[in-house]
């Protein structure tokens, strides 16, 4: 008998009846009828595009009369002489809304669920069978609440509505570095920003003219990350030279060196409120750096390949890594630890970006964007369509997610919903290979108007919004985000 009951949750129809099965036969056909309910709510609502599939698939099975909708009237039972029409018809018709479905599809299950629980054992059955009947009985009484259940929760999912962004477009397109630039910041006063490049300097642009105003040297190999303090004069530089330089501003030199990295420095992040630094790099490990003294604070091991990316916030969990490894790991900075390992990442996780204003994140790798919601670090949904390599992302107040991929390729996003609504490929410099379409790293200003983008082409190119778009001259696809919100994965 467990086996008859596995059989049937499998194939969804009652096996023939004879000797052994006669005593469960109006039990194995009010189940079957259950699972054709189901199907109906998953093909119709949940994966539309299998519907043609499934219908053919399904053309022979009867279908339960509480769907058999037309005009807003029930049609004949499928037990009636003209069963195959009314089921044509019945497939060929639509249910009004999510809610009729929902409507419709609990009283068929219910009916089951009500005509399981009330009938006693059927005639003809063998007193040594009752208490095999009933405990089948039982087993087909929780699995149609829980059916119930799922069928009112597919048939009630919403689609978001995301909110209107209007287009960016190429504002500026700004040349000086002799090698690929490979990451930008923005200062606290939104005057300039600073880059740094493979050709081993660290340059400060005018953020309104785009003009150079200083050029940093010192590093002997490539500069990959930069970062600015807003509490004193400083700017930090990290190379894969294993050096990590503080600069003095005021005097255009280098007063402190930080060393202890065991290969390159990949990443860096100021604390905003502590005077401390954060670095990751090739040798596994996120250091955490006393500005002042040049003192170690914390070695934060536990990564087992290289950290790309590294992010810092006031309130905990404070220090957020980003590794090769696939995973994202959340530190607790006064006791150096781990606290929480995400892994839900499939590859190397290159870029985090948190919200300015909510308490959540986004991390990037090659398989997907995803969404978390802090402290809990709770997992809120996917971002997909950006199929590369990901090696920055940043978010503005409005809630405008960029991501820049490795070749080229440039995606807008709706923070809110995940909701993609624009795309581009960057174009090369003349003099420029193809292969040189590459964006390193990216940032908004502080404003959120003006978005920077550092180029493996040598350049720097920077963004803002089209002043003349609309609703109406560019609307969001609903059509189009239907499908892709319902087709995305949701772990």
């Amino acid at each position: 008998m467990p086996f008859m009951l596995s059989w049937v949750i499998l194939q969804g129809k009652a096996p023939a009846a004879d000797a052994n099965t006669a005593p469960v036969q109006p039990l194995l056909a009010m189940y079957s009828q259950q699972q054709h309910v189901l199907s109906k709510v998953y093909t119709r609502y949940i994966n539309p595009s299998r519907s043609n599939k499934v219908g053919r698939a399904g053309a022979g099975l009867q279908v339960p009369s509480a769907l058999m909708l037309e005009n807003g009237e029930q049609t004949s039972s499928p037990s009636s002489g003209g069963s195959s029409s009314a089921a044509a018809a019945a497939g060929g018709s639509h249910l009004r809304s999510s809610t009729d479905l929902t409507m419709h599809s609990s009283e068929a299950v219910d009916s089951v669920t009500s005509k399981l629980e009330s009938d006693a054992a059927p005639s003809g059955v063998a007193p040594d069978s009752v208490d095999m009947y009933r405990k089948v009985q039982n087993m087909h009484t929780k699995a149609a609440s829980s059916s119930t259940a799922l069928a009112r929760r597919m048939a009630s999912r919403n689609v978001p509505t995301p909110k209107w962004h209007a287009p960016w477009s190429l504002m500026r397109v700004t040349a000086g570095h002799t090698g690929a630039v490979r990451c930008v910041a923005v200062e606290p006063e939104n005057k300039w920003f600073v880059t740094g490049s493979e050709d081993r300097t660290v340059r400060i642009w005018d953020l309104a003219s785009g003009t150079l105003k200083l050029t940093l040297t010192g590093h002997i190999s490539t500069v990959r990350g930069v970062a600015v303090s807003s509490r004193q004069p400083y700017l930090f530089s990290v190379g894969e030279d294993k050096t990590v330089r503080c600069w003095d501003l005021e005097q255009n030199k280098v007063i402190r060196k930080y060393h202890g990295h065991l290969s390159g420095v990949y990443c860096c992040a100021l604390h905003p409120t502590l005077d401390v630094l954060m670095t990751g790099g090739r040798d596994a490990t996120c250091r955490v750096w006393d500005i002042r003294t040049k003192t170690q604070v914390h070695t934060l091991g536990g990564h087992h390949d290289t950290v790309a990316s590294v992010a810092v916030q006031g309130s905990d969990p404070q220090i957020i890594t980003g590794s090769h490894d696939h995973t994202v790991k959340l530190w607790d900075l006064a006791a150096g630890k781990a606290v929480q390992t995400l892994t839900h990442h499939k590859k190397s996780v290159r870029a985090i970006a948190l919200h300015p204003n909510e308490f959540s994140m986004a991390t990037a790798s090659p398989d997907a964007i995803k969404k978390w919601r802090f402290p809990e670090a709770a997992f809120l949904h996917n971002m997909e369509g950006h199929n590369s390599i990901i090696n920055s992302m940043a978010v503005n107040a409005d809630g405008v997610l960029v991501s820049a991929g490795d070749d080229g390729s440039m995606r807008m996003w709706d923070y809110a919903t995940g909701y993609n609504f624009q795309q581009w490929d960057t174009v090369v410099q003349p003099g420029s290979l193809d292969a040189e379409a590459g964006v390193y790293a990216c940032a908004f200003d502080q404003t959120g108007t003006r978005l920077i983008t550092a180029e493996a082409d040598k350049s720097i190119k920077v963004y803002k919004e089209d002043p003349m778009s609309s609703p109406d001259s560019n609307p969001v696809d609903m059509e189009g985000w239907s499908r892709s919100y319902r087709r995305a994965k949701r772990f």
